[in-house]
């Protein structure tokens, strides 16, 4: 990769504008990590205000072969944002416009670096939503939702970000600007570029605008409880919901290990003897929920089911939850450290996946708290380490890679809505064979003659990195 030298750094600032570049470490510091807690310091930051800025950008950093790392808000799991081999930083953040929303034809036109919840608000004054809901949904931004493919509960339903985005607007690794996909619901011209840039973690080009499908606000949403003795049990009641006609809008799943840890550390209305918990979402009309409801929770109760349980009023509701919202700040407060995957298996491997876990648990003495969208077996699968302790990480990563072995034999996939990033990269070999890898790699030839979008990112590098500086 090149270097930034005074004179890049001049027409970087004519690019961008002189006042939307940084180049002091202590005002570039904070660009150089996002919340896998790895950091690296890049050598400048660039503030984008529109397309026409950052694809002057972009050629510049061509033009010198200096490395490009687009970032939103940071709020990434795999440091796929972390400015490894130094280079430029691109912000997207102040380019937060939501340019459009035609409710007639259930569309958002938006810059990538608007917040998700924003875009939700705006939405929602006309009767709209769009259906990715990451649980960062309050600080991330659309370009990182496209960026992971990030999805949330409601991707059950309704699907992911590729599937609720009609179009993009980019720009690619020499500076050239592209358009993809439609403003309709059906559109077959052409290659899909539009669903081969997302997911693509800014490998491939630079997003700078999406049109986004939007759908119509549900009139009601019940909430539901499930409460099981293990998990095998849990997961024959996940497969007899999902075989049901009415989709729930989300699914999510705790295990055993969860609920101790939290009922350690709150007081929560769990039974005793529970070893597994559902949270059960089901939207719709007035006319539809409550007998689409009636159904998921006569399918819900098998053998092992402990307590099944609908909510009725806000206050409710809030109580339903408050298990599964008391999760995410115990594990912080018990495992600052942890490592956190989420990886997906087939639902019926759901049981197999936790029970192997709880195996590798015991072996490597690392202990495992596992969470997630149990719908689609999207499960969140969190090491809990104290890397004080000698020996620890060694013991983690060890038991790391046999978590990713145990979930490609139930044939699953490593990620579902992180990425790869830095944390996966070394193992996605695994996953992809070398014949797609390489296929793969040409695909990003294409789009990034120089190799400077994001390098060292998604596929397994020998080459060294500046990553470790600042590391927390």
């Amino acid at each position: 990769m090149g270097a930034l030298t005074p004179d890049l750094l001049g027409r970087l600032r004519d690019a961008a504008g002189m006042e939307n570049v940084i180049t002091r470490p202590e005002d570039c510091w904070a660009y150089g990590y996002d919340n896998s807690r790895q950091h690296a310091l890049p050598e400048a930051v660039a503030f984008a205000r529109d397309h026409d800025q950052v694809a002057r950008i972009v050629e510049c950093c061509h033009r010198d072969r200096l490395s490009l790392v687009v970032r939103g808000r940071g709020t990434g799991t795999t440091g796929a944002t972390v400015p490894v081999t130094g280079g430029l930083v691109l912000s997207m953040e102040r380019m937060e416009r939501i340019l459009e929303l035609d409710p007639a034809n259930r569309i958002a036109r938006v810059e990538t670096g608007a917040i998700n919840q924003a875009v939700q608000d705006e939405a929602a004054r006309h009767g709209f939503f769009w259906p990715p809901d990451p649980t960062s949904a309050a600080y991330c931004t659309i370009g990182g939702n496209l960026g992971y493919n990030s999805a949330g509960p409601r991707a059950l339903k309704y699907g992911t970000p590729r599937e609720n985005t009609f179009g993009l607007r980019a720009v690619i690794g020499n500076g050239a600007t592209i358009r993809t996909g439609v403003r309709t619901t059906k559109g077959v011209v052409g290659y899909d570029l539009t669903r081969l840039l997302i997911g693509s973690e800014g490998t491939l080009a630079i997003i700078t605008e999406a049109t986004l499908k939007l759908v119509p606000l549900p009139e009601t949403i019940q909430t539901l409880q499930a409460v099981y003795t293990d998990v095998a049990a849990a997961a024959q009641a996940i497969s007899r919901i999902m075989a049901q006609p009415a989709v729930p809008r989300s699914l999510e799943f705790m295990d055993g290990n969860a609920l101790d840890m939290i009922r350690d550390s709150t007081e929560i209305d769990v039974p005793d003897g529970a070893g597994a918990l559902l949270m059960i979402e089901v939207d719709g009309s007035n006319a539809a929920v409550a007998p689409a409801a009636d159904t998921i929770m006569r399918a819900g109760r098998i053998d092992g089911c402990l307590r099944m349980r609908a909510a009725r009023g806000e206050e409710e509701i809030r109580e339903l939850w408050a298990a599964r919202k008391a999760l995410s700040p115990a594990l912080r407060t018990i495992a600052p450290e942890k490592i956190n995957e989420d990886v997906v298996v087939p639902v019926s491997a759901i049981p197999a996946l936790i029970g192997g876990l709880g195996e590798l648990s015991d072996r490597h003495r690392i202990p495992i708290v596992n969470f997630g969208h149990a719908g689609n077996g999207n499960i969140h699968v969190n090491l809990l380490i104290e890397p004080d302790i000698a020996g620890v990480m060694e013991r983690a990563k060890r038991c790391l890679a046999e978590v990713f072995g145990l979930v490609l034999q139930l044939g699953g996939t490593l990620s579902g809505e992180h990425g790869v990033g830095i944390a996966k990269r070394d193992y996605i070999d695994r996953e992809i064979d070398s014949s797609t890898l390489e296929l793969m790699r040409r695909i990003k030839a294409q789009f990034d003659p120089h190799g400077i979008l994001n390098p060292a990112k998604v596929f397994p590098v020998d080459e060294p990195s500046r990553i470790g500086a600042g590391t927390t």
